[in-house]
């Protein structure tokens, strides 16, 4: 029988209209009671029956009017939140006083017709009460009889202030939710010991996994606010290494309206616990320099320049222009684009920008004003083994692109640069180097034969979080299939970014940087890989997960470099970005020695290319690679020994 009253209840849903011809009985039933309260049965004369009939016909009228306008019959009783009880206040509320207002009038207008504003009040009053009652009983026993099936999750809060109670009342408030908060954590003294919200405020320390024991709590969620004040301390690690699941939330300010759904509560990623300060840019003048302008993004489906075509589309540029030659990712990015902007005048061309007719055709027909230059081979290993790829997409490539912004009379090109350009040490960071060296001296030279139409800004920063291919996703895919998580070395170390945070110092740099500067991001402190899986591998609660050492693959550093050691930095208004102060190298050296590597480079004689690589970027010095032997080969023609030729 419990069964059957338990499927019944779950399965059925009042209609809105039942609902409202419910809410509608409730105001004649405070009515009648209110009469039959003040005036018993013997005090109910025909013209007290007359008047009250009266009132309630106008506090129907008016009431529905706003029942309607609220929608306060639209949701599910047994699922009512808070805001469903504000929102039959609101209506009752103006219902009420639109009826009050008739009342007033006809009481001073008509003879024979009087309300006194006690039975008005106490109607109103009683009417509030039986609506509201009715919701929270009809959800209390719904609970009663469905809830004992499903035990809630106990948690705590991290965070008493606005934002932690915010949660917190987004989880009580909501069946969506089936978390029971029985405390919070505070990091202040003055506030431990106290209650918040029913429940006790505990402090942060040893005994703090004790009371989480003894009140069977696995679970802490941590408040946005509270995530950016202590993501640069041990603390949340602590929770990790004490197996305690950490759920947060996205920023209130993005909730939907005031209220928190599911979607919304996530779990705490490996890029909310490294230490990174957030990143404020000027969107005003990003939106200034983009509104109503036609943008070029090449490399747009990859994961600098989808995201860069993503904030760009948010900025009502005239047109956007997306060229890639991965059909499927440009596809999924056309649908994504339709779907959200689909006002949006976009240019869709699946090319490789290597191919100099057809890129030729498409600047004739789209003439566009900004180029986010994206596009590139970026994997070491697989550039070390195809090495005539990486020279003809990456340097190629990025020349065809940065001479026909010249031609067609392009207002700015932005190129996107790494920090495996400084001190290269394989061949994907040597090619991204040479774009540098193009892109500046050609800055450059059209400075000086007059030809200012066109502004040359290069921007170069580290790892970006959850990059394709990068080593995050790599390790959360192992860490799934239960191990081994792999990394190279003990010692090897990174820096970091998140994709949004280094395309809005992208755009930053785009928008207000000068002709022919190098601009390097603040990438804030390195991470040690090592630490970083052994971070994952908690945070997912895997268990014996094994990690093995692989060796460093060819090409790839301990650590890489935002700088070149003879380089320095300027400032800018922008404390995360900064000048370098690099040599500059002349146009036509530097064009004919280019073209001289294109040329060599489909031969595929891999030693020959790199060889050329290195006469252009002497500081180029392969590690652990086959290619040391180019180095070696170089040092002794410079020594002026003997090359002997098999």
């Amino acid at each position: 029988m419990s069964k059957l009253i338990q499927n019944f209840l779950t399965n059925r849903v009042l209609s809105r209209f039942t609902i409202f011809a419910l809410d509608i009985l409730m105001i004649l039933f405070s009515c009648l009671l209110i009469y039959f309260v003040k005036y018993g049965f013997t005090g109910l004369t025909p013209e007290v029956r007359s008047n009250g009939l009266t009132l309630s016909l106008l506090l129907i009228l008016f009431n529905t009017i706003t029942f309607i306008s609220f929608r306060t019959f639209r949701g599910i009783l047994r699922f009512s939140s808070f805001s469903d009880l504000v929102r039959i206040i609101y209506a009752l509320v103006l219902g009420y006083v639109l009826a009050f207002v008739a009342v007033t009038i006809l009481n001073r207008s008509t003879a024979n017709f009087y309300i006194t504003n006690v039975v008005f009040t106490a109607i109103f009053f009683l009417n509030i009460f039986l609506m509201i009652f009715s919701r929270i009983l009809v959800k209390e026993v719904y609970e009663g009889i469905i809830g004992n099936n499903v035990k809630p999750v106990n948690v705590f809060i991290y965070g008493t202030k606005q934002a932690g109670i915010s949660v917190a009342k987004a989880l009580k408030g909501n069946n969506e939710f089936n978390y029971r908060v029985l405390g919070f954590i505070s990091d202040e003294n003055h506030m431990v010991g106290k209650e918040l919200m029913g429940v006790t405020i505990y402090a942060n320390n040893e005994n703090l996994f004790r009371t989480l024991e003894s009140k069977d709590v696995k679970m802490i969620i941590v408040s946005p606010q509270k995530m950016e004040e202590i993501k640069h301390s041990n603390l949340l690690a602590n929770f990790v290494d004490h197996n305690i699941s950490l759920l947060t939330t996205v920023p209130i300010n993005e909730w939907n309206g005031t209220i928190m759904s599911k979607e919304q509560l996530r779990d705490v990623q490996i890029e909310d616990l490294l230490p990174r300060d957030p990143i404020q840019v000027n969107m005003m003048e990003i939106a200034t320099n983009i509104e109503g302008r036609r943008v070029l993004v090449t490399g747009a489906a990859g994961s600098i320049g989808s995201e860069i075509v993503r904030q760009i589309a948010s900025f009502n540029p005239y047109s956007i222009i997306l060229i890639d030659q991965a059909e499927t990712p440009l596809h999924d990015m056309r649908l994504e684009l339709k779907e959200k902007w689909r006002e949006l005048r976009t240019e869709i061309v699946v090319a490789d920008i290597s191919n100099a007719s057809r890129m030729e055709k498409v600047f004739a027909k789209t003439r566009p004003q900004l180029i986010f230059h994206a596009a590139a081979y970026k994997h070491v290993p697989m550039m070390e083994d195809n090495v005539s790829e990486s020279v003809q997409t990456n340097i190629l490539g990025a020349k065809i692109v940065a001479d026909l912004a010249v031609k067609y009379n392009a207002q700015k090109f932005v190129m996107i640069s790494t920090d495996k350009a400084v001190n290269p040490s394989n061949v994907m960071g040597c090619s991204k180097r040479i774009c540098e060296i193009y892109v500046q001296s050609l800055a450059k030279h059209i400075e000086k034969t007059g030809q200012k139409t066109t502004q040359f800004i290069t921007t170069r920063f580290g790892n970006v979080l959850g990059s394709n291919g990068s080593v995050i996703p790599l390790f959360r895919e192992q860490i799934k299939h239960g191990g081994p998580v792999t990394v190279t070395h003990p010692e090897i170390i990174r820096y970091f970014m998140t994709i949004p945070e280094a395309c809005q110092l992208v755009l930053e740099a785009g928008v207000t940087g000068k002709n022919g500067e190098i601009y390097i991001f603040d990438m804030g402190k390195p991470v040690k890989i090592l630490d970083l899986a052994k971070r994952m591998i908690r945070l997912s609660g895997s268990k014996n997960i094994k990690i093995e050492f692989t060796g460093l693959r060819h090409g790839e550093k301990l650590y890489e470099e935002l700088l070149n050691v003879a380089e320095h930095t300027k400032p800018t208004h922008h404390e995360k970005i900064m000048i370098a102060d690099v040599r500059e190298y002349a146009y036509a050296e530097v064009s004919q020695k280019i073209d001289a590597l294109i040329h060599v480079s489909y031969d595929y004689d891999d030693m020959l290319t790199v060889k050329k690589m290195k006469e252009i970027v002497p500081e180029f010095q392969s590690i652990n690679s086959p290619f040391e032997a180019v180095d070696r080969l170089l040092e002794k023609i410079s020594n002026g020994s003997p090359v002997y030729r098999g």
